[in-house]
């Protein structure tokens, strides 16, 4: 067991390292900005008061992109069975007004405030007598000007903070707290680095990523068995390949659904090249349906009384039974109880992971250097019209 909440199964190697034990014991008494904003006594830019006031709404639209909203899309997922509110997360570009007239609270998020696909949308889903809130650093910048034209109110983004990394600060924690969550059961970082098989288990974890890369695996394929948590793992995709990718290195984050993909591109994984490791991720489910047993043929009789869980799991070993067979590198994630603690842990987990792959692959895991070619790009395109 990770914890009481998750229990993992690392890969199959177990080679302990001492330099990654002490880059972790660096980095978790550090004073760096993300690792603050995982602990319980990180400072928001934001009161309780303020929130407070924010509560009566029941209609909450969240502006973004990548780090902006998935950290918040992937609580509410996960979380929804909890949350009373109706979230919306306008995370692309679309020309379609999906949104039912209601009385919206409008929350935009860029941390350089210039993002230019939160600046379309909020250009046209907007409007001055909506409540708007802006969370940005404290630079001017083109979503500052627009915030004093609608009368936003602005909520400092910590400056240290990148996106993909901002979940557990103001970017992730406001939202969360306007969906009705506590806070601060987030906040399991404090707990987990004094439990020894949390630190033992994030030390053999990445030593046996890096012996993967290697080998020349560069595919990190997750087999997803729970659609609630693929916003998680759309957060966890762009934490490493943004994190990662540069200087011709990197990770490559599959979100691979299941069990509709053993219909489809489970051949490619059995019989396909061999430059992929896996992960399992599943959740138990304590509301899962039976199989109504008096329309089972009598060839499928093993089907009755069976519920989803049952299959699904037996799907799960089926699975792991084979790669087994074919030498194929995976590690397991079995989610246990659906709870902010558990989402706390997880948020904490894979972002240490990330870090430390980073640091072991001398890579700096907060800058992004050429997305900001498309950005610059884009821009003298639409500026040439």
């Amino acid at each position: 067991m990770l914890t009481k909440n998750i229990s993992f199964r690392d890969f199959k190697n177990q080679k302990k390292s001492k330099k990654l034990r002490k880059y972790l014991s660096e980095l978790i008494f550090s004073k760096d900005e993300v690792i603050k904003s995982l602990q319980k006594n990180y400072k928001y830019s934001y009161n309780k008061q303020r929130i407070r006031k924010l509560k009566k709404f029941k209609d909450i639209r969240i502006f973004g992109m990548g780090g902006s909203s998935l950290g918040g899309n992937a609580i509410y997922d996960f979380l929804k069975y909890k949350i009373k509110k109706n979230f919306y997360f306008v995370s692309n570009l679309s020309g379609i007004d999906f949104f039912p007239k209601k009385k919206y609270l409008n929350i935009i998020i860029s941390k350089s405030g210039n993002t230019l696909e939160t600046i379309v949308n909020s250009n046209i889903y907007i409007k001055k007598n909506e409540k708007n809130i802006l969370i940005t650093d404290k630079k001017n910048s083109n979503l500052k000007s627009i915030s004093k034209k609608l009368k936003a109110e602005i909520i400092d983004h910590n400056n240290y903070i990148g996106g993909r990394y901002s979940v557990l600060s103001e970017v992730g924690m406001l939202p969360a707290e306007l969906m009705g969550l506590n806070e601060s059961k987030f906040k399991q970082f404090n707990n987990l680095i004094k439990n020894k098989n949390f630190f033992n288990s994030i030390i053999n974890n990445v030593s046996n990523i890096l012996i993967l890369i290697r080998r020349k695996k560069f595919n990190s394929v997750i087999l997803n068995y729970d659609e609630t948590a693929d916003n998680f793992l759309k957060w966890y995709q762009q934490l490493v390949a943004e994190s990662l990718g540069k200087k011709g290195k990197g990770i490559f984050p599959i979100i691979s659904t299941m069990p509709k993909d053993n219909h489809s591109l489970m051949q490619l994984y059995l019989d396909g090249k061999k430059n992929n490791f896996y992960t399992f991720f599943t959740t138990s489910n304590k509301l899962s349906p039976k199989i109504k047993s008096s329309i089972i043929p009598d060839s499928q009789k093993f089907l009755i009384n069976k519920d989803l869980n049952e299959i699904t799991f037996s799907q799960i070993l089926a699975t792991q039974n084979v790669f087994k067979k074919k030498n194929m590198p995976f590690r397991t994630f079995s989610i246990k109880n659906r709870s902010e603690e558990t989402l706390g842990e997880l948020f904490s987990f894979f972002i240490l992971e990330t870090i430390l792959l980073a640091k072991s692959l001398k890579i700096n895991p907060y800058d992004q250097p050429s997305v900001e070619l498309i950005k610059t790009e884009t821009k003298k395109i639409l500026a040439s019209y």
